[in-house]
């Protein structure tokens, strides 16, 4: 499959079910303490290294940049769909939100002062990843942070319900090692680790990188 089949794929999946999955993801930061330490987290680091904009990159309906953005943080957001984005800027019109893709951000050389991505790589595919963090160390200044949230684990599977509706999208769940391994590759330093829920059927993880 090509890029441009499982973006457009992501995209229209996005697209169908965005009413109802800003609905479930409204509250999802109110209820986990610890994922909400990490973004204080990131806000504090990206403060010490001096600010600067931070892109929230596949931002869904835009309530983890809102969070940011709260806690001080110069914060918009990108996502692949429209729908999402328009939800967003509806949502929260104090902020910007663009359509745009990960695999080729346009956004210049060196401009931001951190850079999330959470659980926005679920349904990228293996061997775009590289070209992705490629694009994320181009954009960020150097020595700025950069927060990765993903499903942890191994393989992938079809997604085609979800939501309340058909969708048609690969889940992909992966090792904080393979992450990493990339990430450096890229050149980045991986500077912290957070394993969320390691012994349930849904294990999560948070690298933390310059």
């Amino acid at each position: 499959m090509d890029t441009e089949d499982w973006l457009a794929d992501v995209r229209t999946s996005y697209d169908t079910v965005a009413v109802n999955y800003a609905a479930q993801v409204r509250d999802a930061l109110a209820d986990d303490p610890y994922m909400r330490a990490a973004l204080a987290s990131f806000a504090e680091i990206i403060q010490v290294a001096g600010g600067g904009p931070v892109a929230d990159v596949g931002c869904g309906p835009g309530h983890v940049t809102a969070h940011l953005h709260a806690h001080g943080v110069d914060s918009f957001g990108i996502d692949l769909s429209p729908m999402m984005i328009d939800l967003a800027r509806r949502t929260h019109p104090g902020l910007r939100f663009d359509v745009g893709s990960m695999t080729d951000l346009r956004l210049e050389d060196g401009s931001l002062g951190g850079l999330l991505a959470w659980w926005s790589l679920v349904n990228v595919p293996d061997h775009a990843i590289p070209g992705i963090f490629n694009h994320f160390k181009r954009t960020l200044r150097p020595h700025a942070p950069l927060l990765l949230g993903f499903h942890a684990g191994s393989g992938s599977q079809c997604k085609t319900q979800g939501y309340g509706h058909p969708m048609n999208v690969q889940v992909h769940r992966r090792q904080p090692a393979q992450v990493t391994a990339w990430l450096h590759h890229a050149g980045f330093t991986v500077e912290a680790h957070l394993a969320l829920d390691p012994d349930s059927d849904r294990p999560a993880a948070i690298l933390f990188a310059r």
